[in-house]
C-alpha cells in the first residue's frame, strides 16, 4: 500500500486494521510517515501504543521489527553480536587442516557470515516491500546509557560495527518508540522524534474499539462494560485498566455468557481488568456495586 496522502487516509488506513484513531494521533502518524521522523508515543500501559506500530506495519504491508526494551539491554542484544561458537568452529577446522594464516583467519572471522543481527541492525537492511517498521517498545524500561547508543540509529539510521564499518539503511525505517513513563526519557532522544501522548479513549471511541475487537458482544453489554471501566479509571487505583483490559474483560464475559453486569459477575472477573490485589480488594463488594450503579445511570437507553 502507498503511503497515505492525508490525515483522513491515515485514519482510514488504521481503521482497516481495527485501530480506531483520533484526529490528533492521525495527524502525528501522518507527519511521521511524510517527514520520515521517528514517532515517540507516551502513555499509560494498555492504551494501544504498541498496537499503532502493528497497525501501521500491517496497513502498509511492511515487516514489523520489534525491540522489546528491558533493564540491562545493550548493543549485543539490540543491534548485533558475533557468533563466537561459529568462529571457534572455524578456527578449529583450520587448525585441523594444517598451519593457520593468522591475519587471513582474523579477517575471515569478522565478516557478515558470523554476524548475528539483532532488531536495530535488521531494521537497517533492505526489506521486501519497503523499509520496515521498527518498534522500540517500552524504552523507559531500558537503562539510560542505552539511549545514547540509540541516538545514532535514530539520527542517521545507521549502525557502526567496528570490525565492518558503518551500515546505513538504504531507506529510513518507520520508527515507533513507546514509553509507559516509568522514568523520563532523555530530551536528546525526544528531540529527534515527533511526540504524542496516547490517552485513554472517550466513551464513544472505546465503544467503537470494542465493536471492532469483540464484534460478537451485544450492544447493551458492550456499553455497560465500557461505562464501568471508564468509571473505574476515576478511582484511586495503583494501575488503572487500559483498553487492552477492556477487550480482555469483554471476551471473558462472553465466554461466561453474561448478558448484563452484576456485582457478583464483577467480583468473579475483576482479575481480567485489575492486576494488583490491593486494587481488587478495594473494588470488591459495595464499591463494585456503587461504581456499577453510577455506570448504568450514566448510560442513555439504546
Amino acid at each position: 500500500m502507498k503511503t497515505p496522502s492525508s490525515i483522513d487516509d491515515v485514519q482510514d488506513m488504521l481503521a482497516g486494521h481495527d485501530y480506531v484513531c483520533g484526529r490528533a494521533l492521525g495527524t502525528v502518524v501522518f507527519l511521521s510517515l511524510r517527514l520520515g521522523r521517528p514517532l515517540f508515543l507516551e502513555g499509560e500501559a494498555g492504551v494501544g501504543k504498541t498496537e499503532i506500530a502493528k497497525a501501521v506495519a500491517g496497513s502498509l504491508g511492511r515487516r514489523l521489527i520489534r525491540l522489546q526494551c528491558h533493564e540491562g539491554l545493550d548493543a549485543a542484544s539490540a543491534a548485533y553480536e558475533w557468533n563466537f561458537a561459529g568462529q571457534m568452529i572455524s578456527i578449529r577446522t583450520q587448525e585441523a587442516m594444517g598451519a593457520i594464516d593468522r591475519k587471513k583467519t582474523r579477517d575471515e572471522l569478522f565478516t557478515e557470515e558470523f554476524l548475528i543481527e539483532r532488531p536495530l541492525l535488521q531494521a537497517m537492511r533492505p526489506q521486501v516491500g519497503g523499509a520496515p517498521v521498527l518498534l522500540v517498545d517500552e524504552l523507559d524500561r531500558a537503562d539510560e546509557p542505552f539511549e545514547a547508543f540509540l541516538l545514532e540509529a535514530l539520527s542517521d539510521f545507521q549502525i557502526t560495527v567496528p570490525e565492518l564499518g558503518t551500515i546505513q539503511a538504504p531507506e529510513a525505517p518507520i520508527v515507533v518508540v513507546t514509553s509507559n513513563r516509568t522514568r523520563e526519557v532523555h530530551d536528546a532522544l525526544k528531540r529527534r522524534c515527533l511526540y504524542h501522548w496516547v490517552d485513554y479513549p472517550s466513551f464513544d471511541r472505546e465503544i467503537e474499539i470494542l465493536h471492532r475487537r469483540v464484534p460478537e458482544a451485544a450492544e447493551q453489554i458492550s456499553r455497560e462494560i465500557v461505562a464501568f471501566v471508564q468509571s473505574l479509571r476515576t478511582e484511586d487505583l495503583f494501575k488503572k485498566p487500559g483498553i487492552a483490559e477492556t477487550i480482555d474483560w469483554a471476551k471473558c464475559l462472553l465466554a461466561l455468557d453474561v448478558i448484563s453486569l452484576s456485582p457478583e459477575v464483577i467480583a468473579d472477573t475483576l482479575g481480567a481488568i485489575l492486576k494488583y490485589q490491593d486494587d481488587i480488594a478495594k473494588i470488591q463488594g459495595s464499591e463494585a456495586r456503587r461504581i456499577l450503579d453510577d455506570a448504568k445511570a450514566s448510560l442513555e437507553p439504546v
